[in-house]
């Protein structure tokens, strides 16, 4: 080797990247950032996870994976009663403009109701538990109605405002029928953009859509049955199929968001404080705005 110190410094360099190679992966595997030293087939996942009142960060991570070519396919993990109209909406077209380029199939998990039904009708493929509750294909509206307890507490409300409708659905006073009529056509046509959404991508009959979209929920064997899903199967079963679809050969490597993987106790913590923020709903600014949701209280 002293005869040769070019072949001496060219396996010293060879070396040390070798070691750095395996320091980076080391570290992307502790940290959950598989995106670089892969050389496998990428799927990427995507949580929908909880009540959705927001919808930046998942259509942050919907459009990390639609502009990241070495990734082939998405699975996005939906457990979620719904929420928002809006930032339902918002996430639906994000995952339609995703499926424009890769192939998306959606895995329920405990819940995938209303909104979030909304958002898996996007992808190519639904796949629930068994087990799963979905459905809740239905939009709602709640007021806190608090005239009589004003009233014994001796409370009473001054209200100075330049149209009718301005205080619409105020707590000190009973609505009024004109007002019940108004909201209930907003109701409506929030629903109906729902209906003719589901009946859309579903290929069900709008009509034969409306007779089961009350509100009802259903199991993941009931909503296969009536087309609401495609396949019955777990997380596993949903990322083997989405490997499938995208002609991917052998196991994939499956790709989180950054800073998305989480431990067990995490996702109790995730939860726990889900599960609180929703019996609070009513204190956090979320009543009187319109909900694809299911709630149920």
């Amino acid at each position: 080797m002293r005869k040769h110190p070019v072949l001496l410094g060219f396996l010293i360099l060879c070396l040390l990247i070798a070691v750095f190679f395996l320091l980076v992966l080391g570290v992307s595997a502790i940290s959950g950032d598989r995106h670089s030293f892969s050389l496998k087939d990428k799927i990427g996942v995507v949580f929908v996870e909880g009540a959705i009142f927001e919808s930046q960060q998942i259509i942050a991570d919907i459009d990390t994976f639609r502009k990241d070519d070495n990734i082939r396919a998405v699975v996005l993990r939906i457990d979620s009663q719904g929420g928002g109209v809006a930032p339902s909406q918002e996430i639906y077209e994000a995952v339609v403009e995703l499926k424009k380029k890769k192939k998306v199939v959606v895995s329920m998990g405990s819940l995938a109701a209303s909104g979030g039904y909304l958002i898996a009708c996007a992808a190519n493929k639904i796949v629930a538990n068994p087990g799963t509750l979905t459905g809740s294909i239905s939009a709602v509206m709640q007021f806190a109605d608090a005239e009589e307890l004003f009233k014994k507490v001796g409370l009473r409300s001054s209200v100075i405002k330049s149209g009718k409708f301005k205080d619409i659905g105020s707590p000190f006073r009973k609505m009024t029928q004109e007002e019940e009529e108004l909201l209930q056509e907003m109701i409506d046509d929030v629903y109906d953009q729902l209906l003719e959404t589901i009946a859309r991508d579903r290929k069900i009959a709008k009509e034969e859509l409306r007779k089961i979209a009350d509100g009802r929920v259903f199991t993941g064997r009931q909503a296969r049955k009536l087309g609401l899903v495609d396949e019955l199967g777990d997380m596993g079963y949903a990322v083997r199929l989405t490997g499938k679809l995208a002609g991917i050969k052998g196991e994939p490597d499956i790709v989180y968001p950054r800073g998305k993987k989480r431990s067990f106790w995490q996702l109790i913590l995730k939860e726990s404080i889900s599960f609180l923020a929703e019996e609070m709903k009513g204190a956090d600014g979320k009543s009187g705005t319109v909900q694809y949701i299911y709630s149920k209280n």
